[in-house]
């Protein structure tokens, strides 16, 4: 299973991410989480990184390709990947295809999680609260929303035209929102428990830890799994 996941900041995608990748046995390579620790070894790359997060913008597209690339190459024959925050524009899916094409790897499905800018304000105004983070101030979280509306959201209709797009609400319930991922993947002949292949051997198919009791939907009147909120 070979898996990119699109989402604003705020709606959810690292639970989603962590989630999934137990679920299909695949690794999670987060952009986001790699930029994190660049900047806080204080690397070349993270320091020219952080001026770009402090703002809420996105890091040009040549400090993450090198490590986009290299990750990538390294978990598809294992059994597969979920890429969380790569694609972030049209340019970046563009090479992206190309790079694929070039390695003879094919993307199963770019997740997309819906959610409304005000819930996005809200939920990231909440976490500043809690959270000492540099890009969690009001002024910042706008303009992140705002460059994800920008640049990000148009590449729901890249992968919709090319048959690719699994968008979800993302304000429904955290498992709801796995569920529905999982039902529409294997409706669209992605595979269900366990498609990461290889790396998918140990999981089983099951999900460990807070992600337990999803499971392929056996047809269309099974109740969704119901859960607490994001």
């Amino acid at each position: 299973m070979r898996l990119l996941l699109l989402a604003p900041p705020g709606a959810g995608k690292g639970t989603q991410a962590k989630r999934l990748s137990q679920y299909y046995g695949i690794e999670h390579i987060s952009t986001g989480d790699m930029l994190r620790r660049e900047v806080a070894d204080a690397t070349p790359l993270g320091l020219e990184a952080k001026t770009y997060l402090d703002r809420g913008d996105l890091v040009p597209d040549e400090l993450i390709r090198e490590m986009v690339v290299e990750r990538v190459s390294e978990a598809d024959p294992k059994g597969g990947f979920l890429l969380d925050g790569y694609p972030r524009n049209l340019a970046q899916a563009e090479e992206a295809d190309a790079l694929a094409r070039d390695r003879g790897i094919t993307i199963n499905g770019a997740v997309y999680l819906d959610v409304s800018a005000e819930e996005l304000l809200r939920r990231l105004m909440a976490r500043s609260g809690t959270e000492s983070r540099s890009d969690d101030n009001e002024e910042t979280i706008r303009h992140r929303i705002e460059v994800f509306e920008a640049q990000t959201r148009p590449l729901a209709d890249y992968f919709r035209q090319r048959g690719l797009l699994i968008s979800v609400d993302g304000e429904q319930p955290v498992e709801k929102v796995t569920q529905d991922i999982i039902d529409k993947l294997a409706a669209a002949g992605a595979g269900g428990a366990g498609a990461g292949g290889a790396g998918a051997g140990a999981a089983g198919g099951s999900v460990p830890g807070d992600a337990a009791g999803v499971t392929p939907s056996p047809g269309p009147d099974r109740p969704p799994t119901d859960g607490g909120s994001h």
